[in-house]
């Protein structure tokens, strides 16, 4: 939490990223430097074309790549990656802004949810604009499941609420 707010006001931290203290660090504005020989190396990172800041560190012969808010995230909020059920968001949803007060770990679901506004105000409820009714969807491990029609918005979310209570 404090490490956030420094972040906020511009003032560095830095920590080890687990798994390789001594080696590599990441400050709280998203910065990196290597410990590899006794010198200090301010890392320069790499950014492919309009996507997150990527680094590749070294250890024993073998390699790992994650984003720099992953690394973060690591070092910061003692985040453990496990696939996709919990992952590391941007909060502004700038790729670039690595900076620790930007970042939050939420779950895969809510992260694809949580900047998309449909027409109906709901998420998982859609315009039948066939017979002027509101139909209700979720998608469980890719794939859809149809909750049902209804006639009002509320209803259609109110169904949709009650099946993601169900794999919650």
């Amino acid at each position: 939490m404090i490490n956030s707010v420094l972040s906020r006001l511009g003032i560095e931290v830095w920590k080890n990223i687990p798994g390789y203290e001594g080696l590599y660090e990441v400050s709280n504005l998203g910065n990196v430097k290597s410990n590899k020989f006794n010198k200090v190396k301010y890392l320069k990172l790499n950014i492919p074309h309009n996507f997150y800041k990527m680094l590749t560190v070294y250890k024993n012969k073998t390699s790992k790549t994650r984003t720099v808010a992953v690394w973060s995230a690591m070092a910061f909020l003692n985040f453990k990656p496990s696939g996709h059920t919990m992952i590391v968001d941007h909060i502004d949803n700038n790729k670039q802004n690595d900076c620790l007060y930007n970042l939050q770990i939420i779950s895969q679901r809510k992260n694809l949810s949580k900047d998309k506004k449909p027409i109906s105000g709901y998420t998982g409820v859609f315009q039948n604009n066939n017979k002027n009714q509101w139909r209700s969807q979720i998608s469980i491990n890719g794939n859809v499941k149809y909750l049902g029609s209804y006639k009002t918005k509320e209803a259609a979310a109110k169904a949709y609420k009650k099946e993601l209570k169900k794999i919650i």
